[in-house]
């Protein structure tokens, strides 16, 4: 089984994480541990690192990996949950560091048993977690046209979302659609324009991929909590891969940068508006090297912010 994964911003993210080597640090999705090995190699005896991940085959690897190293602990959870997991290790307001790196990682996408490839046939699966909630080919069996329309739309960014949904309606009375590379066939023969250098089916993948593991909802639950989990001066480092995530990713931070809002035209200082966060920097981009060694890296984007109070 192929482990490898090249983490994207690698460096960029551990040096926004300003890793104190006494500190204690979150990583949110642990995935096969590039960022949590680079936090580890920066602190010292008394650091600590509690990782995240719902996917029990990154959290085993996790332990197999790190289950020896004092100062580090895995829980198998989705990030949505980051309060609750922080509050039961007694971590709420004393983390120096959150890191979250978004979206379907590279392990994920190179087994074809887990269902998230276009390009290699498996199980139309796609869940993060394979012990909970239902498969794509399972959402798909049953979902109507209008639903599949509005997902490929609003999380894929489909322009032939309602094409693409009656091809596979379509379809699915002929015969179940139960595999990765028959549901990428049937995508790609309905998708009238075919963009250069992208596989017809990305874009209807990632939506109904997001769908199935609330991934949207889990970021915005995720964002409501870190603050309360972040001591003051702790920093968040986020790693989106999409216009949604980082959209929300933007928002969030901008909004908790601004403080508290007022009545247009009342006239209040910065202070008084309670700012929670400071943006660290301009979003970052993987540069030319990166992206030529991992063109998954290519539409990711970095943003962080610190907590000011």
């Amino acid at each position: 089984m192929k482990q490898a994964h090249d983490s994207v911003l690698l460096q960029p993210s551990i040096e926004a994480l300003k890793i104190d080597p006494a500190g204690i640090y979150i990583d949110g999705t642990f995935g096969r541990g590039g960022h949590s090995r680079q936090i580890l190699h920066a602190l010292g005896e008394r650091g600590r690192l509690l990782a995240i991940d719902r996917d029990p085959d990154a959290v085993a690897f996790g332990r197999k990996r790190f289950g020896q190293d004092a100062r580090f602990r895995i829980v198998q959870e989705s990030f949505a949950m980051l309060a609750e997991v922080s509050e039961q290790a007694g971590l709420m307001g004393k983390v120096n560091g959150i890191l979250l790196d978004l979206g379907v990682s590279s392990p994920q996408l190179d087994q074809a048993e887990r269902g998230f490839s276009f390009t290699k046939d498996g199980p139309l699966d796609m869940r993060m977690d394979p012990d909970s909630g239902i498969s794509a080919a399972e959402w798909l069996a049953q979902a109507e046209m209008k639903q599949i329309a509005e997902v490929l739309k609003a999380y894929g960014e489909e322009r032939h979302a309602k094409r693409i949904a009656r091809a596979i309606v379509e379809a699915r009375a002929q015969n179940p659609i139960t595999s990765t590379l028959q549901l990428a066939e049937i995508v790609s023969g309905a998708n009238p324009a075919w963009e250069k250098s992208k596989h017809p089916a990305t874009r209807s993948f990632q939506g109904i991929r997001i769908y199935i593991n609330s991934e949207l909802d889990a970021l915005q639950r995720a964002l409501q909590s870190v603050i309360d989990v972040l001591a003051i001066g702790g920093r968040l480092a986020v790693i989106s891969f999409h216009s949604l995530e980082d959209r929300i990713v933007k928002r969030f931070m901008r909004d908790q940068a601004k403080g508290d809002r007022y009545p247009p035209g009342v006239p209040v200082t910065r202070d008084s508006m309670q700012p929670r966060l400071r943006l660290v920097g301009k979003a970052v981009r993987p540069g030319d090297d990166e992206t030529a060694a991992n063109p998954r890296a290519r539409s990711a984007v970095l943003r962080v912010a610190e907590r000011l109070s």
